[in-house]
């Protein structure tokens, strides 16, 4: 841009620079963001570090973001309203006679948490503490339970309704609907593939099996937790049917939760409503601090068309739909590893945009496999932020899980795999339920 004092080439160097400098210090990711703005703020005569507090408010003047707190609320009213038991009963009764019983029913019940909550860390710090002990008193490896329970909160971050998704739709202009309807089937197959690996790994080292539940057992426990359950269909059918804005989906979810937990389970009082209320503070704080100063961070790569220049070469190999899902993959795969998931998708969704808008990637698919691939880096290090919360609770290293984490990541990446090149496997229902929704 004519006039800076910075050219695009060396704006990007002071800005990558400085961030990854700072991570390394072990600053923290939101903060490092921020920061890495500062000096060419400084610099540069026509801006000043104003505009760091200036793009970072405009970033919460958005309508969609006030979903994030109200879904975390909701999951931490599940947790202290006696409807996470619930639904850990009915998950007994469904796979408990599975070989791994107990891992089994930690994978269903991050299945049914997800459609409820969109959250994985707040997944992880609640399956930690309900089963890493458990399953450690029935004889079950730490690596394993950690790993297990790690990896199966990343379902939160897939399946509807997903913190991820909100962002992704309210940043780069998706359909929320579409995203919702289109993480369904990609989060039931990784479900599975999760489930079998519990499978394999409870046959080769023994783990133990509960006796099967009867049909009464199941439908008692299928009774108590139904209305837990009607949640997800709640904020998913309300969304995709033009019944309210995911925003005013995430309000009634907070009211719904809130009203099974005082009045049919009768489990939540002031103290446990004040618990959630101070633990929704604190990590949407977190959350949303990271979406202002990736706001101010993406700003400042537009402002000096760094996005054009990144993607300038890489246009030039002539990839294809399908090789170009690749790179996406890679790309979020490796920047997941370093980076938290909100300001990977505002800074890297926005620059990869125009690369796959050029190949004709339906933006629906290119935000599923930009989702996936992020939900990589919550277990993964040095980031890996739902197995350091796991690791945390059974009090071992992230090093001494990781070799049962990456074989229980071979299996989700295979599903990715399909998901790039089989489309249909995430716009299959947007097209039948609202084919309006996809360009």
């Amino acid at each position: 841009m004519g006039g800076n004092v910075l050219d695009a080439s060396q704006a990007a160097w002071i800005l990558f620079g400085v961030f990854f400098t700072l991570l390394v210090l072990r600053v923290p990711v939101a903060v490092a963001l921020g920061l890495a703005c500062l000096p060419i703020l400084v610099i540069e005569d026509r801006l000043g570090p104003m505009v760091l507090m200036q793009e970072t408010f405009n970033a919460y003047n958005s309508f969609i973001l006030l979903a994030v707190p109200f879904f975390l609320l909701t999951a931490n009213l599940m947790n202290v309203g006696g409807i996470t038991d619930r639904l850990m009963t009915l998950s007994r009764t469904m796979v408990g006679h599975f070989p791994g019983g107990l891992a089994q029913i930690n994978v269903v019940l991050s299945f049914f948490f997800a459609g409820i909550s969109g959250s994985s860390t707040a997944d992880a710090a609640s399956q930690s503490k309900i089963f890493i002990e458990a399953q450690r008193k029935e004889g079950y490896d730490d690596s394993f339970s950690v790993a297990i329970t790690a990896v199966s909160a990343v379902l939160a971050v897939i399946i509807p309704p997903s913190i991820l998704m909100i962002v992704w739709g309210g940043v780069l202009t998706v359909s929320i609907g579409a995203l919702f309807l289109a993480g369904i089937i990609p989060g039931v197959l990784i479900a599975v593939v999760q489930m079998a690996t519990v499978h394999g790994y409870a046959k080769a080292r023994g783990y133990p099996t509960y006796p099967r539940s009867t049909l009464m057992q199941f439908l008692r426990a299928f009774m108590v937790a139904g209305p837990a359950l009607m949640t997800p269909a709640i904020i998913i059918g309300g969304k995709v049917f033009g019944w309210f804005t995911a925003t005013e989906s995430a309000c009634i979810a907070v009211l719904y939760a809130g009203a099974l937990s005082l009045l049919y389970y009768r489990e939540m009082g002031l103290k446990q409503l004040w618990e959630a209320l101070g633990e929704t503070g604190r990590l949407a704080g977190v959350t949303l601090f990271c979406v202002g100063t990736a706001s101010a961070f993406g700003w400042l790569l537009a402002y000096y068309n760094i996005p054009e220049a990144i993607l300038a070469g890489v246009s030039s190999w002539g990839m294809n739909r399908v090789q170009t899902g690749f790179f996406v993959a890679a790309v979020f795969l490796m920047v997941g590893c370093f980076l938290d998931a909100i300001p990977a998708i505002i800074i890297v969704g926005a620059i990869l945009l125009p690369l796959t808008t050029g190949v004709g990637m339906d933006p629906v698919h290119f935000a599923m496999v930009g989702i996936i691939s992020l939900a990589f880096g919550l277990v993964t290090p040095p980031y890996g932020l739902c197995l350091m919360i796991a690791c945390h609770v059974a009090g071992m290293r992230m090093a001494d899980a990781l070799k049962d984490t990456m074989i229980m990541l071979l299996p989700m990446l295979g599903v990715l795999v399909l998901v790039i090149v089989w489309p249909d496997v995430v716009l299959l229902l947007p097209r039948l339920v609202s084919p309006e929704f996809l360009d």
